[in-house]
């Protein structure tokens, strides 16, 4: 049967795929090179959110991709507005999140000519996302935007940048409807999982680390009873803590930016390693000195989506091309040894991890962070969602607080600030029943601040906690270690950060003490409000370990 095809817009088919592609929500920065699109957005059913920057807006999409594990969808303005949403998109592909940025540009017609904003997508983003492209013809839109999406989420998932010209966007095409995308799932074949069952058989001294992107809450259930059969300790790589409940008794940890010494310890020795997801990158790896390279002197089983990164830095002993999905699934079907060796070793692991993750009851300054840490770990609730950007304030997260649930940590492995609070936004409008908690620096909360003006335009009720310092805290710690005493370019003067809660409509408080945090948390969830917690802590708490003095003594030693 024929299709019956009608005239359409290049605007309005954009919307069209969009739709079919099952998109929800887009966030943008509004800009005239799109208006076509943002006109077919009117009354389509997609809702669209309205942010500051084009980089928050691009965070906040490279988040719901997270959430969602379909493309999160970003449209920014030509040259500036693209380049602005780059950060987000960095992101996205050190993430393996899929992301897709709609971008505008010129008329197809004044290329080459240095028109207004005008810039070569493919080669400004070709290096950067893992597809950029410009749609040169309104009737190629449903093809090669439908591609776009397929790309974004099939094999390693990432970003995919796409220019829309104005006359491609304003023209008109005859058209049938517009075709779904499809994402390409990759699943383990039955000789691949029989071999991996006889090598964890021979095992003497296995280890599970979990990582990489797009899990579900079906392939988390499925992979902790698999853990539970074979009494595995399971370890999850930076940042992607909530591939496992941090609460069980097969959990052994995460490899951050200072894991604990003993979880290293036991990964060294470790005969067997299942990496399941994770690219075994540098942090996860130790700079890569956790396990030797190529050869890793173990047996390595090292399941990936992509093909590309099987065998890319490491040579796995086993390797097996699948998404976790795929092989979550799959791993019904092992079964156990008769007798496993290692239980009480993996029963050990918990125990260090437990040990390692209890904070320190006091810290220098009227403000200690560690007993805030033990109160959340007892009042968010096992389904709350936190985010974070990058700096010392972090570690206290990663290293302190519990995670639950399989999309309850928003944090990017690519190490950017700003990213705490325009994630949160995204997680409370996907999840507007969840408790959604930010966590930023005051130097990472000034990267996207502007942000939280979205965050009340769009009711998204956020809890962002900010640990002030007054400092850029990661670069002054390695300062002092380097060069102590010679201090310069870190230090911050900033702005009463309750008091610019309170301007933009929402709900806002200083802590000033350790008691006062409770309190303070309370509230700002009572308000029903986007909320700042504006937490001052002395700059001398520089980690959970180590103070700014100490750091500057021991290296005048050296």
């Amino acid at each position: 049967m024929a299709m019956e095809k009608r005239v359409r817009t290049g605007g309005a088919l954009v919307v069209e795929v969009l739709k079919a592609a099952g998109v929800s929500r887009v966030f943008c920065v509004p800009g005239e090179s799109y208006l076509a699109v943002l006109d077919a957005l009117y009354a389509s059913g997609i809702a669209v959110t309205i942010c500051r920057q084009e980089g928050g807006a691009a965070m906040m999409a490279e988040a719901w991709g997270k959430l969602t594990g379909e493309p999160g969808v970003c449209l920014v303005t030509r040259a500036p507005g693209a380049t602005n949403a780059a950060s987000g998109i960095h992101v996205a592909a050190h993430d393996s999140t899929p992301l897709v940025v709609l971008v505008g540009q010129i008329e197809t017609g004044f290329r080459e000519r240095g028109a207004f904003q005008e810039i070569d997508y493919r080669q400004v983003f070709g290096g950067l996302a893992k597809w950029a492209t410009e749609i040169e013809s309104t009737a190629r839109i449903p093809e090669l935007l439908t591609r776009a999406f397929t790309v974004a989420k099939s094999g390693r998932p990432g970003p995919v940048v796409v220019a829309l010209p104005e006359d491609t966007l304003l023209g008109t095409t005859e058209t049938g409807a517009v075709p779904a995308p499809v994402r390409v799932e990759t699943l383990p074949g039955l000789t691949l999982m029989a071999e991996l069952q006889k090598k964890l058989w021979a095992a003497r001294a296995p280890v599970m680390i979990l990582g990489g992107s797009c899990w579900t809450k079906a392939a988390v259930a499925a992979v902790r009873r698999f853990a539970e059969r074979f009494d595995l300790p399971v370890v999850c790589s930076f940042r992607r803590q909530g591939t496992f409940d941090h609460t069980h008794r097969n959990y052994a940890g995460d490899l951050g930016f200072g894991p604990n010494p003993m979880l290293l310890a036991r990964i060294r020795a470790a005969d067997f390693v299942l990496a399941v997801g994770t690219r075994l990158s540098e942090v996860p790896s130790q700079s890569y000195e956790l396990f030797p390279v190529p050869d890793t002197g173990r047996t390595l089983v090292h399941v990936h989506p992509s093909a590309e990164e099987l065998g890319r830095v490491y040579r796995p002993t086993l390797a097996i091309q699948a998404s976790p999905s795929g092989f979550a699934a799959a791993l019904e079907g092992l079964q156990p040894p008769n007798h496993i060796s290692w239980s009480e070793a993996t029963w050990a692991a918990h125990a260090d991890y437990v040990a390692w993750s209890k904070p320190p009851a006091t810290n220098p300054g009227p403000v200690h962070l560690g007993p805030i840490m033990d109160y959340l770990n007892t009042r968010l609730p096992a389904d709350a969602i936190i985010s974070n950007g990058a700096g010392n304030y972090a570690i206290w997260v990663h290293r302190f607080l519990k995670f639950r649930c399989f999309d309850g940590q928003l944090a990017p492995t690519s190490g950017s600030m700003g990213y705490g609070l325009p994630a949160a936004v995204a997680a409370k409008l996907c999840h507007p029943e969840r408790l959604v908690v930010a966590f930023a620096g005051d130097g990472c909360f000034q990267m996207t601040m502007q942000e939280f003006g979205t965050a009340v335009q769009a009711g998204a009720a956020v809890v962002v906690v900010i640990v002030d310092n007054g400092i850029y805290g990661t670069i002054r710690m390695h300062q002092e270690r380097t060069y102590p005493g010679r201090v310069v370019g870190t230090d911050l003067v900033n702005p009463d950060f309750a008091a610019l809660a309170e301007a933009y409509g929402g709900f806002g408080v200083r802590v000033a003490t350790t008691e006062e945090f409770a309190p303070a948390f309370e509230a700002a969830i009572e308000s029903g409000r986007p909320a700042i917690l504006h937490v001052k802590i002395d700059p001398e708490a520089i980690s959970p370990t180590a103070t700014i003095s100490g750091l500057r003594k021991a290296a005048k030693k050296s």
